[in-house]
């Protein structure tokens, strides 16, 4: 769980308080970290650091060139999973039909939720955020591990409510779906050094 805070952004334990809904959250501090609500508590997480950045950010780059028109791809969206607004999420990037495109938070499953695995998000995005993404609707979701040796990528695909294993990659294989659209992704360049632009998508 990350740190808890009380309605007027003040460290502490919140659960004697009312459930918090978005609304709360734009009285919390602007330092960087990433403010969620799960059942109206606080779930907080660091500030990305650069290897983090630079892969949402190759990510985003690629997989708006390669989009039908139609699709539009999103780097933290925020996400109201229930009408009462005490949950939401900010997944790491979405891709969302534009026609779906809510204000100011998305309040329909996007199409595809990704999250890039940091040491504190391990437990989050392997098991919390799967089986949050999958009960929302969310028909695939990508989780990327950010190893500096061998980065990789995989897909969890909705089928009967819970996600299956999808196709997976790592290092310099070719990652490949064909959901929300064709996509082609090498690992290996979303992070390493040198002409990512030329050789992300195999």
């Amino acid at each position: 769980m990350g740190w808890q805070y009380d309605r007027d952004g003040r460290e502490g334990d919140s659960r004697a308080d009312a459930a918090l809904t978005v609304e709360d959250l734009e009285r919390l501090p602007d330092d960087g970290r990433r403010y969620e609500l799960v059942d109206g508590e606080l779930d907080v997480s660091p500030a990305p650091v650069r290897v983090h950045t630079r892969i949402e950010t190759r990510l985003s780059t690629h997989l708006s060139n390669v989009a039908p028109d139609g699709y539009e791809v999103l780097q933290g969206p925020g996400v109201n999973f229930n009408a009462e607004r005490t949950h939401h999420r900010i997944p790491d990037l979405a891709v969302v039909l534009e026609d779906d495109d809510d204000h100011p938070y998305l309040t329909k499953p996007p199409l595809l939720a990704v999250e890039v695995v940091s040491p504190e998000s391990v437990f989050r995005d392997h098991h919390t955020k799967r089986r949050e993404y999958a009960a929302f609707g969310i028909e695939a979701y990508w989780i990327i591990s950010p190893a500096a040796d061998k980065p990789g990528i995989a897909e969890l695909r909705l089928d009967g409510g819970e996600y299956r294993e999808g196709r997976q990659a790592f290092g310099e294989d070719v990652f490949e779906t064909d959901f929300p659209f064709p996509v082609k992704l090498v690992p290996h360049w979303l992070l390493a050094a040198g002409p990512w632009r030329a050789h992300i998508g195999g």
